[in-house]
């Protein structure tokens, strides 16, 4: 009998030692890289613009470059266009981002979006392009929301929607050539919504800045001046392979070119995306990009997405443009 009591014992403190081990275990991946308890809103995340060096300037036009900018006026997401879907990286999955997106452009864009809704839906583009534009919505946690993906998106993204005061959708051609047109029905991307836990930064492209700094991009939260707009900057590749509308992870037929402007062998560069969004956010407050629950809402981890739906003929005006070394507005 009195073995029995002491087996007994022995199991009862097994099951609590247990128990308090997962306990601290799960305290410990609660808490942020600071040791405080994880809320998205890491201090280190943060850094005072005015501390960011200027960054390198763009590269120099050399004598055959495509000096043009076209603007495409898709306005700012006035329609509400959220979901959790992401069309490039996982087409046919609900909610399988896992965060929320906001959307300029094609208004049908989802999850189940094919080729063909896509180039029969309405645009919030003023010109007819139906190409769709999206990236992660921008959070205050410290706020409660009204809208569906404000109270019940899930997987730790909470708080109110900050809506984009500006959203500039631009394409730019190549400092060193000519541009030629990007297929229809192109996917890309930019960034790395796993950055956080990647074992590399090769991915990461993001670039949040203020309005009155606009030399000066971290990958961090950036506390701006008061007055100025805090802003994120996301560039898309723009060397293409010549061949696939989309690839294994989604990166290999679209690359960067290198840091002259190059585009790598084998590759012809395309019309470069740049997705420009400001925030009216006041000075203190604390924002959280929406992201992966692993991913703690870290600033690194800013990416967008582009499905190309405009027709040859828009492809051709803007590739155009870009040769002649315009300045188009569509």
């Amino acid at each position: 009998m009195r073995n029995e009591r002491r087996l007994l014992t022995l199991l009862v403190c097994l099951v609590l030692g247990i128990g308090l081990t997962a306990a601290a275990l799960g305290a410990t991946r609660l808490a942020s890289p600071d040791g405080k308890p994880h809320s998205g809103m890491n201090t280190r995340d943060y850094v005072d613009i005015r501390d960011v060096p200027p960054g390198p300037g763009e590269p120099s036009a050399g004598p055959d470059a495509s000096t043009g900018r076209v603007t495409v006026d898709c306005g700012r997401n006035e329609e509400h266009h959220y979901n959790e879907d992401n069309l490039v990286v996982s087409p046919g999955l609900r909610a399988g981002a896992h965060h929320t997106h906001a959307y300029v452009g094609n208004l049908s864009t989802d999850a189940m979006s094919t080729d063909a809704s896509l180039a029969a839906a309405a645009t919030s583009c003023r010109g007819g392009d139906r190409s769709t534009y999206y990236w992660p919505v921008l959070r205050r946690p410290d706020r409660a929301g009204g809208h569906q993906q404000e109270s019940s998106a899930g997987h730790g993204n909470a708080g109110e929607i900050l809506p984009e005061a500006a959203v500039s959708v631009e394409f730019r051609g190549s400092p060193v050539g000519k541009v030629v047109p990007m297929p229809r029905f192109l996917r890309a991307m930019t960034g790395d919504a796993v950055a956080y836990t990647a074992a590399s930064d090769g991915d990461v492209r993001a670039r949040w800045g203020c309005s009155g700094s606009p030399d000066r991009f971290t990958t961090r939260y950036p506390r701006c001046p008061a007055g100025e707009r805090l802003t994120r900057t996301l560039v898309f590749p723009s060397c293409w392979n010549g061949l696939d509308t989309e690839s294994p992870g989604h990166r290999s037929h679209l690359v960067f070119p290198a840091s002259n402007g190059v585009c790598p062998q084998g590759t012809f560069a395309v019309p470069q995306l740049r997705i420009s969004l400001a925030y009216e956010v006041s000075p203190g407050v604390l924002v959280a990009v929406d992201s992966f629950p692993e991913q703690r809402h870290s600033p690194k981890t800013d990416h967008a997405m582009f499905v190309d739906a405009m027709t040859d003929a828009q492809m051709a005006s803007v590739v155009a443009c870009l040769n002649d070394g315009r300045t188009c507005r569509t």
